[in-house]
């Protein structure tokens, strides 16, 4: 099993999608944009928000890939935005090994 931070730095996603969530990270606020994609009232610790965010990418992604009509790209956008913003936050929190 990959830790978070390889399933991250593993995604090959279009080069738009991902250029597009890297201008988005800067305005990433949790409490907002978090709780509207997972839906729930409290918010998960950022490991398991980006497990349960990076499931969601992967059905999202599948979507795209098979061209479904329920395709969103602005919500794809949305998710990528908020996996990178939780791995800042997840880096942030992580006690330094010396």
């Amino acid at each position: 099993m990959l830790d978070l931070h390889t399933r991250i730095a593993t995604l090959e996603r279009p080069t738009l999608l991902a250029r597009a969530a890297r201008f988005g990270v800067d305005d990433y606020r949790r409490e907002v944009h978090l709780r509207r994609i997972i839906g729930r009232e409290t918010l998960p610790r950022s490991g398991p928000a980006l497990m349960q965010l990076l499931d969601i990418e992967a059905e999202i992604d599948t979507q795209r890939r098979n061209d479904a009509a329920s395709y969103r790209p602005a919500r794809h956008v949305e998710v990528l935005i908020a996996i990178l913003g939780e791995a800042h936050l997840l880096r942030a929190t992580a006690p330094q090994v010396v």
